[in-house]
């Protein structure tokens, strides 16, 4: 089951309405005793249904986890949908340029603290939440998944598992690798990433530098599965069918 509300959100542009998500599982009523890890996501109006989907696709998120009875609580906010690509500033923890779409400041660590200071508690008071470290994760795609990789290493007090979905390391990839070296981890991090073989070709150096940054975070002694998708290309309906490799990893192990 899928809740849908309304959030006051301050945006790069304003406070504005955004639309907020929570999956509860399908056994939520029947163990009122139990309680469940928690996924938090970016891009919260592509994770679960086709008809609120930005173009008319989603990860169908909903419909996996209720066929597979998966003991899961998934939290996702809408993502700013401005007409000056203000999502590229929310969903950026560094400042960059792009040729198409021109300059961003990143304002990444201000979208992630409202996550953390203002989704999370919420969700913990009114869910039944597992709500410390270990049973707290994050997930996106595309900057989603750079913000989650972001959450990773740099709020790992908050969260313990990732996923990151092509993820755009393009942005600032020294930033990012300083970052991974900098970061204090605690045991037990786990990283899900991919990258589709047909999105390879968007960014100059991809595969390589794509390689070269699994290698830097599995150095950390993080536990990483690494993947290039066969054939995936940057889409919903791509990300979809990773879903049984990216739960797989996030939920391996642990005590639910």
């Amino acid at each position: 089951m899928v809740e849908k509300w309304s959030v006051d959100y301050p945006a790069v542009n304003g406070w504005e309405k955004r639309d907020a998500y929570v999956y509860l599982p399908v056994m939520y009523d029947s163990e009122p005793e139990r309680r469940f890890p928690v996924l938090y996501m970016f891009d919260g109006q592509n994770v679960f249904w086709d008809e609120d989907a930005t173009y008319g696709k989603s990860w169908g998120l909903e419909k996996y986890l209720d066929e597979n009875e998966i003991p899961l609580i998934v939290a996702a906010l809408q993502c700013n949908t401005g007409a000056n690509n203000e999502r590229l500033a929310e969903y950026s923890p560094y400042r960059f340029d792009d040729p198409a779409f021109g300059h961003f400041d990143g304002k990444g660590q201000e979208t992630l603290e409202w996550y953390i200071r203002e989704f999370k508690p919420f969700l913990d008071e009114n869910c039944r939440t597992l709500p410390d470290r270990e049973h707290t994760m994050i997930g996106g795609s595309s900057m989603g998944g750079l913000m989650s990789l972001y959450a990773l290493f740099q709020h790992g007090e908050v969260f313990s598992r990732a996923a990151a979905l092509s993820p755009s390391i393009w942005v600032a990839p020294e930033k990012l690798a300083a970052l991974v070296r900098r970061a204090r981890l605690a045991p037990g991090t786990v990283l899900y990433m991919d990258y589709g073989s047909r999105e390879m070709g968007r960014h100059q150096g991809m595969r390589r530098g794509f390689a070269d940054f699994g290698a830097q975070i599995m150095a950390r002694g993080v536990f990483l599965t690494q993947r290039i998708v066969p054939g995936g290309t940057h889409s919903e309906a791509s990300w979809e069918r990773q879903l049984p490799f990216m739960l797989g990893t996030l939920l391996f192990g642990l005590d639910i």
